[in-house]
């Protein structure tokens, strides 16, 4: 294709959404909503994630060490315990802050230790799981090094976590491909009936030799810039709702020692998506439609 000829037909395209701008307004309204959908549903996995990395980093692997192991053997038990692949940090407790912090969690009740002139508690590591769907695994290995006294975990919560982010993730990647075939097939659609009002101009460009891709270059280009301003115009209007819920909910959502991600360290991820699937599915449908009114007019043609 010449280059007069392609600048011809990109003018085409850009005429297109203003001479059938209803129907442009309409898909670029029903792809912003579906795109804002989706962007609601990917906040809420992203700040999912975030509550359950956090209830993730609380769920510590507590190791007691065996009374009377000497500090050398101690301390290889935490070298140990460092080099298993899925910890993430191992920080050792001495015997004697663990018994004084204990002290002053109790309070006035502490006068019970009273008398206790060293500390009946054991050494210990407090060791953090990289991973949680290899959480027993990890306990296991940990219960295999000598001179452990007892590893205190809590195996029941890492399972519910991990079927927790399991689900939110199948149910977003669920919601996002259901909104994409929404998406598709509004734009495929809309770029149909662009092709039926002006089904006398395309019948005439084809009897006088216009190939299908001179034909179909305009339609192309129209489904492109609908996706692309739906996704300039839905990332503006996420921004602005998402500002909005924070001012509101903020302070409730701290209350519970939880926080809302920052909308700006996850907004080129979300925009890029955005692009992504605005121009995807622009481009798709307006193939997808103009090859089946090529066909469908070849056919009558036949027919005659």
């Amino acid at each position: 294709m010449k280059r007069g000829s392609l600048k011809y037909l990109t003018r085409e395209g850009f005429r297109n959404i203003w001479v059938n701008r209803l129907m442009s307004l309409a898909s670029v309204t029903v792809l912003m909503a579906c795109l804002i959908i989706i962007g609601v549903g990917s906040l809420l996995y992203f700040n999912i994630n975030s509550v359950l990395d956090l209830v993730e980093s609380q769920n510590v692997v507590m190791v007691y060490i065996e009374d009377g192991t000497s500090e050398l053997d101690t301390s290889d038990i935490g070298i140990q315990i460092k080099n298993i692949d899925n910890v993430e940090d191992c920080v050792f407790i001495p015997k004697e802050d663990a018994f004084q912090k204990q002290i002053e969690e109790m309070g006035s009740d502490s006068a019970i230790f009273e008398g206790f002139e060293e500390s009946p508690l054991p050494d210990a590591y407090k060791v953090t799981v990289k991973d949680l769907s290899l959480y027993n695994q990890t306990v296991g290995q940990i219960q295999n090094i000598d001179h452990i006294l007892k590893v205190r975990e809590n195996s029941d919560l890492a399972s519910k976590l991990v079927s927790v982010r399991q689900a939110v993730t199948l149910v977003s990647a669920g919601l996002v491909l259901m909104l994409f075939l929404v998406a598709l097939f509004i734009i495929s659609n809309t770029i149909r009936i662009t092709m039926y009002s002006r089904k006398l101009e395309i019948n005439i460009m084809k009897a006088v030799g216009a190939t299908n891709s001179f034909i179909r270059w305009p339609f192309l280009i129209e489904g492109i810039l609908l996706g692309l301003i739906s996704s300039i115009v839905s990332i503006l209007i996420l921004w602005g709702v998402y500002q909005l819920i924070i001012y509101a909910f903020s302070s409730v959502i701290a209350d519970f020692g939880f926080g809302f991600v920052p909308f700006l360290d996850y907004i080129w991820y979300i925009f890029a998506v955005f692009v992504g699937i605005g121009i995807f599915t622009g481009t798709i449908g307006s193939m997808v439609s103009m090859n089946k009114y090529l066909k469908e007019q070849r056919s009558v043609v036949n027919n005659e």
